[in-house]
Formats: C-alpha cells, structure tokens, sequence
C-alpha cells in the first residue's frame, strides 16, 4: 500500500494552471533530454490530439502500441496506469473483459501519467514506453515535477 499511496500523492502534487500545445512541446523536449540514450517513445496528448511524439534510437514501433494501450487506462480511470495496475494488483484482479475491457486495447502498466490543470481535471495524458513500467512512470514524474516547479 506504501507505493499505491505515493502514486497517489504525485498524482495530488502534479497539477498545473495551465496547459497548451506549446507547454506539450516543452515537456515533451524535457522528457526526451531526461531519457538520454534510454530506448523510449514519448507521447503527450491533450483530448484526442497527439501533440508530441518522438522515439529515441532502439525505440520500436510496438512501444507506440504500448503507449495507445496505457493512455486508454488514463483516459478510462483519470489515473495514471501505473496507479490503476498497482490498484488492481492489490486486489487480486486484472483489466479484463469482465470489466467491459477488452486487454489487448488496454495496459495497466506504468507511464502513462494525467495532465491535470487546478479546477479543471485531467486535459492530456504524457507517456513513455520502452523501460520496465517502473522506470516509465518516474521518468514521466521526473519531468513533470521539473515542469511543475518551472511554470
């Protein structure tokens, strides 16, 4: 519960004012200074548009596939995969058909994490696929974290 509970605090600490194409581009470019040589894509989204996309060299096209997957878990939940696979981990359970999912469109596993402006909710969703989910996830809050602290 000790991690299901930091999940949730981050999610509580990374909110921002605002929001733009513009400030994608900057996080986006911040994730991929952040990455090094790391093999990652990184994907920001607001609504249905991607704003930012990149791939570092020995990326592949199914991490695309992966991000897809776990953005569809942020979209669904309004939390970060990550938070919702440690959730349903807790209880013993998995995204499945039951709970009208269909698992091959869905990846609750870690980096894809919530864009969400103060009074307002989640507006984009940024992702990295490429590392174990662990590192996916804190290598998006390294960098939202740095982008909250600049704004």
């Amino acid at each position: 519960m000790d991690l299901i509970n930091e999940l949730e605090r981050q999610e509580q600490d990374l909110v921002l004012d605002r929001f733009d194409n513009q400030d994608a581009w900057r996080l986006g470019s911040l994730l991929w200074e952040l990455a090094g040589d790391r093999p990652v894509a990184i994907d920001i989204r607001r609504g249905t548009q991607q704003v930012f996309h990149a791939a570092k060299n020995g990326a592949v096209a199914d991490n695309d596939r992966w991000i897809e997957r776990k953005v569809r878990v942020v979209e669904r939940f309004g939390a970060s995969s990550y938070l919702v696979g440690r959730r349903l981990a807790a209880k013993n359970q998995e995204l499945n058909a039951g709970m009208g999912l269909d698992p091959a469109g869905y990846a609750a596993h870690g980096g894809a994490f919530p864009i969400r402006i103060r009074n307002v909710g989640v507006v984009a969703v940024a992702t990295v696929s490429g590392l174990p989910q662990a590192d996916d996830h804190a290598l998006v809050v390294e960098a939202l974290t740095r982008f909250c602290s600049e704004q």
